[in-house]
């Protein structure tokens, strides 16, 4: 008997309303970079089991790395029922699920790869940002390959295959006045559109145009975001604003703006679950609901929000399909409560390159790369974040210079309304231990920049 088998017959004897069992096994090759060498390579093999238990609408959970450990685990669980209070509002797990696949999400050539090609690839990552003005490289390559299964006591069956693949590089400079630094990365599902070799051009490029910046008045000016900045601003201080249960408990910065133009008639934001070599990209979210594209916010109109089962049914509504229980470093995890977020949020392009951009800018920065982003209130939609390097001061439609670090103090809904450009450079990006995004250069006016 499988450990499904043995969750759903047990807790059905043991008179459990409701029984979900997750599953998630996972191969995980890290390269690690220091001081311009490759220091480690480790793989991690690992299986973990989420179990979630529903009991006269009373909700409980608990987690284990050992098949045959699932019975034990139930019965600790249902121990805690006694101190639990009904969700009243819970209607039952999903049923039935289409089980289909998207084309770019798995690759067979990523969960064979050996080690060797791992320090082959994280090599080349190496040699392309190696520069005479380039004192250390650090950095990393994750690979994931990861088997996905998801049963419950309503007869859901569901069973994915996955695949992804991050690498990054941060390339230093102790070449001019002060030390600099530039980024390179690159993500996505499949080895054919990875590009090792671009992480560290990138790096280097950022790098290298960052020795000896100037120092940057105090004042207001029009920002060029660079794809991994917009990112930044998108995991930490986007996202959560189009969350159903903050919009719904009246904690987001738009709760008050439900289809009202938020942002300029060019920007659209939208969670597409479906596109090719998404991070995020799924069918089925990670608790049985089918996902759907969901446009958060249309031509400027704030248009939807995203939601799991439980944050849903609180408010009598259907879930979008956004449950995730994301895992480390990519892909899943055998959390046994999911949380809702968004699979892939993307920008949609604009016309503009980032070149005609900089052209039309008469007195502006372009910020490559974001440091401490946070929500300072997130109910007003106020933020603050510091670009630390990959800054370039432009005068007059041209770059002049490299700037030194400055810090961002400002307010989303003002940012949304006094965006000038969106650029067709669309990229994925994903920050740390953070959401995936796909997004190209965005341009705003009136940004307030204090000098650090």
């Amino acid at each position: 008997m499988s450990a499904f088998e043995k969750a759903l017959h047990h807790s059905k004897k043991i008179g459990i309303d409701e029984c979900e069992i997750v599953k998630v096994k996972k191969n995980i090759t890290t390269v690690r970079i220091t001081d311009s060498k490759i220091v480690e390579i480790k793989q991690n093999f690992g299986e973990d089991y989420g179990i979630r238990l529903i009991k006269d609408k009373k909700i409980a959970s608990v987690h284990t790395t050992n098949k045959n450990d699932v019975e034990r685990a139930i019965d600790s669980a249902v121990k805690i029922f006694t101190s639990l209070r009904s969700r009243e509002f819970w209607r039952g797990l999903p049923y039935k699920a289409k089980n289909r696949k998207i084309e770019g999400t798995f690759d067979e050539k990523l969960e064979r790869i050996s080690g060797s090609k791992c320090a082959d690839i994280a090599q080349n990552m190496i040699n392309s940002s190696s520069n005479a003005k380039i004192n250390s490289i650090t950095g990393s390559l994750n690979i994931v390959s990861e088997n996905f299964e998801l049963e419950n006591s309503n007869g859901l069956d569901f069973n994915d295959r996955s695949t992804y693949v991050s690498g990054i590089i941060n390339a230093e400079s102790e070449y001019g006045t002060i030390p600099v630094s530039g980024i390179g990365h690159a993500s996505g599902r499949t080895l054919k559109k990875f590009s090792a070799e671009q992480i560290g051009l990138d790096a280097k490029k950022m790098c290298i145009e960052s020795i000896n910046p100037k120092k940057i008045d105090s004042g207001t000016y029009s920002v060029i975001f660079e794809p991994y900045s917009v990112g930044e601003l998108l995991a930490f201080v986007v996202a959560a604003n189009f969350s159903f249960k903050t919009f719904s408990e009246k904690k987001s910065c738009f709760s008050n703006r439900f289809e009202k133009q938020i942002a300029v008639k060019q920007f659209s934001l939208v969670d597409d679950p479906h596109v090719s070599d998404g991070i995020g990209t799924k069918t089925i979210d990670d608790e049985g609901t089918e996902t759907t594209k969901q446009n958060l916010i249309e031509n400027g109109i704030f248009k939807n929000t995203y939601s799991n089962l439980f944050d849903s049914y609180k408010e009598g509504k259907h879930s979008t399909g956004n449950a995730i229980r994301p895992g480390s470093p990519l892909g899943k995890s055998a959390e046994p409560i999911p949380i809702a977020a968004p699979h892939n949020l993307i920008v949609l392009s604009g016309e503009q390159s980032q070149e005609e951009m900089i052209k039309e800018t008469k007195h502006g920065l372009l910020i490559g790369r974001l440091w401490y982003t946070y929500a300072v209130n997130p109910i007003r939609g106020d933020f603050s974040c510091t670009a630390r390097s990959g800054i370039r001061i432009i005068e007059n439609g041209e770059i002049k210079d490299s700037g030194r670090s400055v810090r961002i103090i400002h307010n989303l809904p003002v940012m949304l309304k006094k965006i000038s450009g969106i650029g067709n450079n669309q990229r994925n990006v994903i920050q740390w231990a953070s959401l995936p995004s796909i997004t190209p250069s965005i341009k705003a006016e009136d940004i307030s920049i204090n000098s650090i």
